[in-house]
């Protein structure tokens, strides 16, 4: 009996029977997961109906970061379905990940029955207790009657304000119960969560009144934008077009203001390029639009951005003066509140002088000038830089997706891969979690399956998750795993280098897999270069390719990833590529500095 025969039969359905309804109802068209004891009742609903695809993964973890692909990719809430104790212990490190890069995710997770909770009955843990500190929210749901509310409730919560995970612990003998159904709009909306959408206007105009006595002003963006939609990306890039401000993004927020245009800056942060670093350094009015002044762009707080006015627009108001005190913080979310300041930027009786930017733009003129991505070309070996640049001149005019893994070649992708639009780009960025880029990969070529998807990988944090090479064969998603091979753990032995006297203390991967091998093993097609006249030939084999694909691009072993602000120091004290010896390094760093890895 299906979900629509349940509906004409009063709406009395099994547990497992409105967990599939509920699914509907919410909009859901596809779930990533791992059958398990503690879930066999959903599974065998999910066996009876075909309107809703199950993707089998083969890790709780590789179902975690599909849904987070699936979700960034498409705008959508992701959901993955686990079973109990090692399957919901499993999901915790994407649910962490989800909880700090701010993507929907709703987790169905499977508990023993309601009488064996608290008993160490077999593969019981407290999920609830266990994932409380890295979701929205959670529930352990005792009342078969309940169910279908508390789903809606968390696909709510998942989505708005601050988007995030969730999880929704279903116990076995609630699968099998029978109970009633609540359709979504009849469901009980949890007053005590209701994000404020629209910014204070007052507030709003004492920004708009910082920005148009400006100097020497700048735009922050990150990953809020994007979360927020097409309409604020939209709204953005009318706001700088309106004011000729330049701007910067954080790792999150690529891809919302075009690399192309004209204001582009490049990303900002420890690997940020020179002019995005230092006109944040020396801005004297700062708008920071959904992103959340974290450490890794801040660098030393009491030396960052000293002499600016600061704006801060967020939807989570935990995060306003949380790491950085601002001038005018603005709650809401930030599509919201940038067409209000369109509009109001818009109607000023008077609009501000375009000279009076002049001499800012001259400044950033001169930072540009220093080419702070520059690397040493080489037609011997294939450097790291070159490749992204190389992968990203056959992509950059198909329908392409990027993820990455975590590590050098991460910042490599973000340098050097440039993102015209919102929802390209993948990636973990505050957790920083190895293996998130294949199942990621997974999740978003689901969602688009007739698009070009990328995973730029590291030859260490490619083997995290390699095992989901298996569920793209087994659900025909060609994806292609680009790998900057180096033989090392890229980023951890650059700061053995520079930090700790070059002891390279268990970076160096001494039984690498032969990756070409490893691909054919999987039913997948790899291939392999290995010199800078070859790789354009075989990056266009590898696009070609209607399979997944691991790619083995064996780059310069040594390669250091510059620019780079070492820890405890300021934006403008960055290290760029020709000052970066060991020995301007080592006079760089304090002995705080020392103690980042």
């Amino acid at each position: 009996m299906t979900g629509t025969d349940n509906q004409a039969s009063g709406n009395r359905m099994t547990g497992a029977e409105i967990v599939l309804q509920a699914l509907r109802d919410n909009g859901v068209e596809h779930i990533f997961g791992y059958p398990g004891g503690a879930v066999l009742p959903i599974y065998d609903e999910i066996f009876q109906q075909d309107d809703i695809q199950h993707i089998l993964v083969r890790h709780e973890q590789g179902a975690g970061h599909a849904a987070e692909g699936y979700a960034r990719s498409t705008g959508k809430v992701g959901v993955m379905l686990v079973t109990s104790g090692p399957g919901a212990t499993n999901a915790v490190t994407p649910l962490q990940d989800a909880l700090m890069d701010s993507i929907p995710l709703v987790c169905l997770s499977g508990q023993v029955p309601t009488t064996l909770i608290g008993s160490d009955a077999f593969q019981e843990c407290d999920t609830v207790g266990i994932t409380r500190p890295c979701t929205k929210h959670n529930w352990l749901v005792k009342d078969v009657n309940e169910l279908a509310a508390v789903i809606h409730e968390a696909f709510r919560i998942a989505q708005s304000g601050r988007p995030g995970p969730v999880v929704v612990d279903i116990p076995k003998d609630i699968q099998f119960a029978t109970g009633t159904y609540t359709p979504p709009e009849a469901h009980h909306v949890q007053k005590s969560y209701q994000p404020k959408i629209q910014g204070d206007l007052n507030k709003i105009n004492q920004a708009i009144e910082l920005m148009k006595n400006a100097r020497r002003p700048v735009i922050y963006s990150g990953g809020g934008v994007v979360n927020s939609g097409p309409e604020a990306c939209k709204l953005l890039r009318e706001l700088v077009e309106l004011t000729d401000f330049p701007i910067t993004s954080t790792l999150m927020g690529l891809g919302a203001y075009p690399a192309s245009g004209k204001n582009w800056l490049g990303m900002l942060g420890m690997h940020g390029s020179y002019e995005a670093n230092m006109a944040m350094h020396d801005c004297d009015v700062m708008v920071c639009i959904g992103a959340r002044f974290d450490d890794r762009i801040t660098g030393r707080l009491n030396a960052f951005s000293p002499n600016s006015k600061k704006i801060h627009i967020d939807i989570d108001p935990s995060s306003i003066n949380k790491n950085v005190r601002v001038d005018v913080g603005i709650l809401g979310d930030v599509g919201n509140v940038l067409e209000d300041m369109v509009r109001l930027w818009r109607a000023l009786p008077q609009k501000p002088a375009a000279e009076r930017l002049g001499d800012w733009w001259g400044d950033v003129a001169r930072w540009r000038a220093r080419n702070s991505f520059a690397y040493k070309p080489s037609d011997d070996v294939i450097m790291p830089q070159y490749a992204i640049q190389r992968l990203y001149e056959l992509t950059k005019h198909r329908d392409t997706y990027i993820t990455t893994e975590v590590g050098q070649h991460q910042m490599w992708a973000a340098q050097f891969y440039g993102f015209e639009q919102p929802n390209r780009w993948m990636t973990s960025g505050g957790l920083g979690t190895m293996g998130y880029g294949l199942p990621a990969a997974l999740g978003v070529q689901i969602a688009h399956p007739e698009s070009l998807v990328i995973d730029i990988a590291g030859d260490a944090s490619i083997q995290m998750c390699i095992q989901e090479m298996s569920a793209a064969i087994q659900h025909n998603a060609p994806i292609k795993i680009f790998i900057l091979n180096n033989q090392y753990m890229g980023m951890v032995r650059q700061w053995q280098q520079l930090l700790h006297g070059n002891r390279l203390s268990n970076s160096y991967t001494e039984a690498m897999p032969d990756f070409v091998k490893l691909a054919e093993a999987y039913g997948a097609v790899g291939l392999r270069c290995e010199k800078p006249g070859d790789l354009d030939a075989a990056i266009q084999e590898m696009i070609d390719v209607n399979k997944p694909v691991i790619f083995d691009c064996r780059v310069a072993n040594l390669a250091n990833c510059f620019p780079m602000i070492p820890s405890g120091k300021a934006h403008n004290e960055m290290l760029l590529p020709d000052e970066a010896t060991d020995e301007a390094v080592a006079n760089a760093i304090d002995a705080k500095g020392r103690q980042l890895v």
